[in-house]
């Protein structure tokens, strides 16, 4: 009830307005009559949603349960009112042409004034993956990616840059969020290890939790995702062309419940999210005897029991992009997907609205079907439906169907971008203290990400799996370097090419290219469809290219810095010798000035290690807690600048100095774990002896 109180609180005042306002709806004679009670704003939701559904027909609550692509329906906006829609997205890439705010807002007002033109005015709530800002609009801010904040680790920060993808996407009359990615990343050959904020369901708990409440207090609907277990599935069990991705997770349930359930209880009990999407992932109970796994759109157990009864869930369920597609179906062959035992499955399982991008119309045809023959309940439709319209009413939908253009990437958003940025910068190494660097420095740039912003900001940018090139608005770490310190004197060569002779300082920023799901996990097919440079072999080491590039600048000048530009880790133990200062700068986002501002000490390196970095490719997976568990650095590893030594800054300049005793990674990474839990005392204690 706490949840729920908050969430009307946070999204209630935006139908105060116009709760005054006498609207008219046509009746199914086409006579017009003073607006019944469900669009009376002054009503208890709960009422309203009971008055609406009374009213509708079979055909109208099954259009509500129907998500549709907007390929499909935006050249002929008359389909969302025949297919009576309750919503439609965008898939990565999918966008208007031209891919303008302006595009944007007109596109969503015609779909709109379909969906009001239906006999009983419900409209539609538009969704889309906004997982670092509003990536598919372009100029939109874009932010680190989670990964990065996690490095961060401050859930008011966490919090202000959700709330401004908020603002952002409701200025382009975008009102559903497919985020964040509350999963726990625990393998970090995963392709979407980037979307999680870490390898601790506490960390990701804490710092989920600050971005759904960033999304709903500014009027959007936030959906966790993907529920649940899809970032602790194994290597190998992956679906079809991928590796992991989609894979198995065979676990006991109460490790289940510790490590994966964990951020989703937090999101639903204490931050009143208001919709889940599950995951194309399975999970094999040990328990159970192994060798069972239940797909998670399918599981009854999880969905109705766990979610919806055991936590109390009281917003609505979405598919994955065609997710029941993939339950096993008892039809037979040849039968048109989504087939009556996929829908039959979802629809008991728990699931209330599908996305079904392109078969929209097949999908209604068989959820009716399904439901006129008695194999699915109407008590099952119902509630439903009367999740979906409970969300829609408290957004106040019905009171502000319709946009204007508002604010995109101000100046007061790029600001909180590139202060993200720099927070979430991670200082691995820092011999001599060699940062920050001198603003007068003779520095020679080199590397591929150096001047790349398509490769700084990462996949689900402008495109599904992202591509690399000059694809947004924004700073490259580059242009930032050249911004933050003018006085210095700066030579950059992608390749390394040009001379190098009279330098003071290298800096070489490498790192992957983009990707996003399926494609991005280590060993699994390449993206047809992406820049040649994105072909290349997904992998936890640094490409051949990157590594010569790293060999030839740290070889030649007396100071080298390494910034890694990815979505994970990378091993490069073998070269680390060469290296004077090590950073992981992740997927930093549009505004490469944050990373420049700490190379140069204008703010002070603060991040730590969100995930654990493996010190060799045979360690991986590698996850704090482990009975073998020595990373190169540990979870919680962070080197700072511009600060007061203590006693995390003396043990880690002992581990770095090789004097650290045996085993001290797993004791640093409790210390850091405990500092999270709110004892200090612990952390304290545990710092002071590895200190020595």
């Amino acid at each position: 009830m706490r949840s729920r109180n908050r969430l009307v609180a946070a999204l209630g005042g935006i139908v105060l307005a116009a709760a005054a306002a006498t609207v008219l709806v046509r009746n199914d004679s086409g006579s017009g009559d003073a607006a019944p009670l469900y669009l009376d704003a002054g009503q208890p939701v709960e009422s309203r949603v009971a008055d609406l559904l009374g009213r509708m027909t079979l055909d109208d609550k099954i259009g509500q349960m129907t998500q549709a692509e907007r390929v499909k329906v935006a050249g002929d906006p008359h389909l969302v009112t025949e297919w009576r829609l309750g919503s439609v997205l965008s898939g990565g890439g999918s966008v208007p042409d031209p891919n303008t705010p302006q595009a944007w807002v007109d596109m969503i007002n015609s779909l709109q004034r379909a969906a009001l033109a239906t006999p009983l005015r419900i409209p539609l709530l538009y969704g889309i993956d906004a997982v670092h800002g509003n990536g598919n609009v372009h100029g939109s801010t874009v932010f680190p990616h989670n990964v990065g904040l996690g490095a961060g680790r401050d859930p008011q920060l966490v919090e202000r840059v959700y709330q401004a993808t908020a603002r952002e996407m409701r200025a382009t009359g975008i009102r559903w969020d497919f985020a964040p990615c509350v999963c726990v990343s625990r393998d970090e050959r995963w392709g979407r290890a980037f979307e999680s904020f870490g390898e601790d369901p506490a960390l990701v708990g804490r710092l989920g939790g600050a971005a759904v409440d960033g999304l709903q207090k500014d009027g959007v609907v936030a959906t966790v995702k993907h529920f649940a277990g899809d970032g602790d599935t194994e290597y190998g069990t992956g679906d079809s062309d991928y590796v992991i991705d989609q894979g198995v997770t065979v676990t006991s349930r109460a490790d289940f419940d510790r490590v994966d359930l964990a951020p989703y209880v937090s999101a639903v009990t204490e931050h009143g999210v208001q919709s889940v999407m599950p995951s194309y992932s399975s999970v094999d109970w040990t328990e159970d005897g192994t060798g069972n796994p239940v797909k998670m759109h399918a599981d009854q157990e999880l969905i109705t029991g766990k979610l919806k009864g055991d936590l109390g869930f009281d917003g609505f369920v979405i598919t994955d992009w065609e997710g029941i597609h993939q339950l096993p179906s008892t039809d037979p062959d040849g039968t048109a997907e989504p087939t009556p035992s996929q829908v039959r499955a979802g629809v008991g399982a728990g699931i209330d609205m599908f996305m079904e991008p392109h078969t929209a119309p097949r999908f209604q045809e068989v959820l009716k079907a399904e439901v006129d023959a008695g194999r699915i309940g109407t008590d099952r439709i119902d509630d439903a439906v009367e999740r979906i319209l409970t969300v829609k009413f408290r957004l106040g939908l019905f009171e502000n169907p319709y946009v204007t253009l508002g604010e995109v990437r101000g100046a007061e958003h790029r600001a909180l971008a590139r202060e993200a940025a720099a927070r979430s910068q991670v200082l691995l190494k820092n011999s001599g203290n060699l940062l920050p660097l001198a603003a007068d420095a003779k520095i020679y740039v080199a590397g591929r990400n150096a001047g790349d912003i398509g490769n700084q900001a990462g996949g689900w940018t402008i495109d599904w799996q992202g591509r690399n090139g000059d694809i947004i608005p924004g700073t490259t770490i580059l242009d930032g370097i050249r911004e933050v310190a003018p006085g210095a004197t700066v030579t950059y060569s992608a390749d390394a090419a040009a001379p190098i002779g009279g330098s003071d300082v290298g800096v070489v920023v490498v790192g992957e290219t983009p990707y996003a799901e399926g494609f991005g996990d280590v060993g699994s097919t390449t993206w047809t469809r992406g820049t040649d440079e994105q072909k290349e072999p997904k992998s936890l080491t640094l490409q051949p290219a990157d590594r010569a590039v790293v060999g030839k600048v740290c070889g030649a000048v007396a100071k080298c810095v390494v910034l890694i530009v990815s979505g994970r880790p990378q091993v490069i133990t073998d070269q680390l010798g060469e290296i004077d200062a090590l950073v992981a700068s992740w997927l930093p986002g549009s505004e490469g000035g944050g990373v420049a501002d700490v190379l140069f000490g204008k703010r002070p390196f603060t991040g730590r290690l969100p995930l654990s970095w493996p010190g060799s490719v045979k360690q991986v997976p590698v996850n704090v807690g482990d009975q073998a568990y020595e990373p190169l650095f540990p979870y919680g590893w962070g080197l700072r600048t511009m600060a007061a030594p203590d006693a995390r800054d003396a043990a880690q300049k002992k581990a770095a100095a090789g004097q650290a005793p045996s085993g001290w990674q797993q004791k640093f990474a409790d210390a850091q774990l405990a500092e999270e839990s709110g004892d200090t005392a612990k952390a304290t204690a545990l710092l002071k002896r590895l200190a020595g």
